[in-house]
């Protein structure tokens, strides 16, 4: 059973630039909250960690394909960034009501390639995904281990829509220390019923529960979650959170 769980804020940590050392920069904030506890989960917002990793590009230095205007044309956007979120994908999905929901390289499925135009100097770069977000997670997590005694879990995440629930919530693109999946099949509820296909994103969960505390326009892009009795692993990623095509009944 579960017990307490809280979720710690991390402020102050400013704005992050292409290069800086990410982990020194967490570790501060850390520090500055009191300091990493054995059983902590780290949460961080994907759009530092692109930041950190010069993952920000000038529209503006796009030459939008006859495609991206077309679709600028009909959704009313930008064609330099409709270009830049059609280099991202690798298929569209779905086009609709100026919407593009597209599948990325790492295999998610969201609006725009996860390409966000906001809160980076003021809308004049664009930031993409990092290039393989567990491994971002796995380098922040092993630089965190060389500073303390404790190796927490690391989740990167973004903000994705849901397709049959308005809102946005924050998923787990990143993940590292832990399993981001917990199977309750086989196992038998207290009313004696054996759970056949029960398969909790606690991952997910953890991301978005961190984001009540982190906001979208507060400027707090990571927390630290205690508490929380997580199953370690030295192998499990974000990967495994992304549904095989096969048993996708909605592509």
């Amino acid at each position: 059973m579960q017990g307490e769980i809280r979720i710690l804020p991390l402020p102050g940590i400013g704005e992050v630039r292409p290069g800086d050392d990410l982990v020194a920069i967490l570790a501060t904030a850390i520090d500055a909250a009191g300091g990493l506890e054995t059983g902590d989960i780290l949460v961080v917002t994907q759009k530092i960690v692109s930041k950190a990793e010069g993952r920000l590009i000038d529209p503006a230095t796009v030459e939008p394909s006859p495609f991206a205007c077309e679709i600028a044309r009909t959704a009313k956007k930008d064609a330099h960034y409709q270009e830049v979120v059609l280099r991202e994908a690798k298929r569209i999905v779905k086009m609709a009501n100026g919407v593009l929901i597209t599948e990325t390289h790492h295999g998610f499925v969201c609006a725009n390639s996860g390409v966000d135009e906001s809160n980076v100097d003021g809308g004049r770069r664009l930031t993409l995904l990092p290039l393989d977000p567990d491994a971002s997670a796995a380098a922040i997590r092993q630089g965190l281990a060389d500073r303390y005694s404790y190796a927490p879990p690391v989740i990167i995440t973004d903000t994705f829509g849901r397709p049959w629930r308005e809102g946005q919530v924050n998923v787990a693109i990143g993940v590292a220390g832990m399993m981001p999946l917990h199977d309750f099949a086989g196992i038998t509820d207290p009313y004696g019923y054996t759970m056949q296909a029960t398969l909790i994103a606690v991952a997910d969960e953890l991301a978005a529960a961190a984001e009540l505390v982190m906001g979208k326009i507060d400027r707090v892009p990571a927390a630290l979650v205690r508490g929380y009795r997580y199953q370690p692993s030295a192998t499990a990623n974000a990967r495994q959170l992304i549904r095989d095509p096969r048993f996708d009944l909605f592509r």
